[in-house]
């Protein structure tokens, strides 16, 4: 099959897509042309298993995006941050939620230390956490549940990173309700777990991470 061809039966899909969701609502793509306003920001992984508006079953325009390999929150990315800011700023959202996911080959590749290029430089944000956390990590049984552990402890870490960016502190001090989650999604079953690592306020989040950490250390 050549490239064209694949690329072709893109644009048959798209055309096949439209069609069915014009014949179930057929005032769809006028209205979401108009306005996007949804209530959540979702930071995830750019993993092609994880399609975040089908995990939670939210329709476009009702989820607002920003994926990376491992869902990585890095002061320095203004990508990320931009996303971040206008979702907080300009959309207004009242949630923020960093999901990561089990079986993630970042993830995974930064617990092997694995040499894969460019990526590695990345990828050194979560070897950052296995570091940080690594009597946590070293802990468990074996290298599956060693990687399954560092997806969950990227998650929270990240959620924390999140808190501390000026976007989010500068909203909570002028009063503005928005609150942070830390979830997981497992590919083998397609269900969301709660992390448990929540904040509303800059007073809560040291307690968010805490608690977090105390109940990974016993699950």
């Amino acid at each position: 099959m050549t490239t064209e061809h694949t690329l072709a039966s893109l644009f048959v899909n798209n055309r096949e897509w439209a069609r069915r969701t014009t014949a179930r609502d057929p005032d769809f793509f006028q209205s979401l042309s108009e306005q996007q306003s949804p209530r959540y920001l979702w930071i995830g992984c750019s993993d092609s298993r994880v399609p975040a508006n089908e995990i939670v079953g939210l329709k476009p325009g009702e989820l607002f995006v920003h994926r990376n390999v491992a869902n990585v929150v890095v002061h320095t990315d203004l990508n990320c941050l931009s996303v971040l800011q206008y979702a907080v700023d300009v959309l207004q959202v009242e949630h923020v939620i960093v999901c990561g996911h089990y079986g993630c080959g970042g993830v995974r590749a930064a617990y092997l230390r694995s040499s894969l290029g460019l990526i590695d430089n990345w990828l050194r944000h979560v070897q950052d956490v296995r570091d940080r956390h690594h009597a946590a990590i070293d802990g468990a049984a074996d290298d599956d549940k060693r990687i399954a552990r560092l997806c969950e402890l990227n998650v929270v870490e990240q959620v924390i990173h999140v808190c501390r960016t000026t976007i989010v502190e500068d909203a909570w001090r002028r009063g503005q309700r928005v609150t942070i989650h830390g979830w997981i999604y497992d590919l083998r079953d397609g269900l969301l777990r709660d992390l448990h690592c929540t904040a509303a306020a800059s007073s809560q989040v040291v307690a968010a991470h805490t608690d977090a950490l105390e109940r990974l250390a016993v699950s």
